[in-house]
């Protein structure tokens, strides 16, 4: 019979599994075809990221600075403690505790979500810090995870995971550029001041996108079995996601949002399954 603790912990799993499927079925179904035992992890980390983005993002009807706040803070108390009653932070603290993820990235994605808040634009900088805690210090959570506390396979692997967040946020700055400049006022690309961006400027951004791309293959190749496929299948989604705005010009995207159909989908999971399982990748 489970213990009382047991219990609320296997509800907190839930809450961050139904969090993944709710927002992302993308994500959901890459996560499924994970290891089984490393399932739960991962989705207790995009359950965490994914409720402090939406503070930032869509809690405008109450004080997000408070709530941020209240969220950093129940988040180092809840690590600390080993338990919060937000089934959310709850779950995510105990994979933080179990693979010892380093503080340091935690606060690094927590100061973007506060970037979110504060910051209108952009310098060198800015961006790079906030791609940083936003993106690719949530790969490395997920990194550690994937190496199950191997440090040495960790350090070797963490450059490519650094490439592939950044690929990642870059691709989902152009792709939710309406709704960040229209609904939301923010401009993250680096140094534009008053300037808007132009097609020029979205080739460089391009540019930057197929340098991480092509250098985060180089570690998906070296992953472990327990991860290898649903990062590919990740990698390729966001690929294609890439190919179809690259076709569009910076007009276009702030009139519509750039999405890859269902079928297509489909596609990419059977391509992706069989580059890893059958041809070794």
């Amino acid at each position: 019979m489970l213990e009382h603790k047991d219990i609320f912990d296997q509800i907190s799993k839930k809450c961050s599994e139904i969090i993944t499927r709710s927002y992302s079925t993308s994500f959901s179904f890459a996560i499924k075809l994970l290891d089984k035992k490393i399932q739960s992890e991962i989705h207790s980390i995009y359950g965490y990221v994914r409720l402090g983005d939406e503070i930032v993002d869509s809690f405008h009807s109450f004080n997000k600075i408070e709530l941020l706040s209240e969220f950093k803070q129940e988040t180092f108390k809840s690590i600390k403690n080993k338990i919060s009653l937000n089934p959310v932070i709850n779950n995510f603290q105990r994979t933080v505790n179990k693979y010892e993820i380093d503080h340091k990235l935690i606060k690094g994605f927590i100061r973007s979500m506060e970037f979110d808040l504060n910051k209108k634009s952009y310098n060198n900088k800015t961006y790079e810090d906030y791609i940083t805690g936003s993106a690719r210090n949530v790969g490395l959570m997920c990194l550690k995870i994937f190496c199950n506390n191997n440090q040495k396979l960790y350090d070797e692997l963490s450059p490519y995971a650094n490439a592939l967040g950044s690929a990642f946020q870059k691709i989902n700055f152009l792709r939710d550029f309406k709704d960040d400049n229209l609904e939301l006022g923010r401009t993250y690309f680096p140094n534009l001041g008053n300037e808007k961006i132009n097609n020029t400027i979205k080739k460089e951004i391009e540019k930057d996108i197929d340098k991480d791309f092509n250098f985060a293959l180089i570690g998906i190749r070296k992953l472990p079995k327990n991860s290898k496929l649903g990062v590919f299948i990740a990698y390729n989604y966001y690929w294609q996601l890439y190919k179809n705005i690259r076709k569009e010009n910076i007009d276009s995207l702030l009139k519509k949002r750039i999405r890859i159909p269902n079928p297509h989908k489909i596609f990419i999971i059977f391509y992706s399954y069989i580059k890893v399982k059958l041809l070794n990748i």
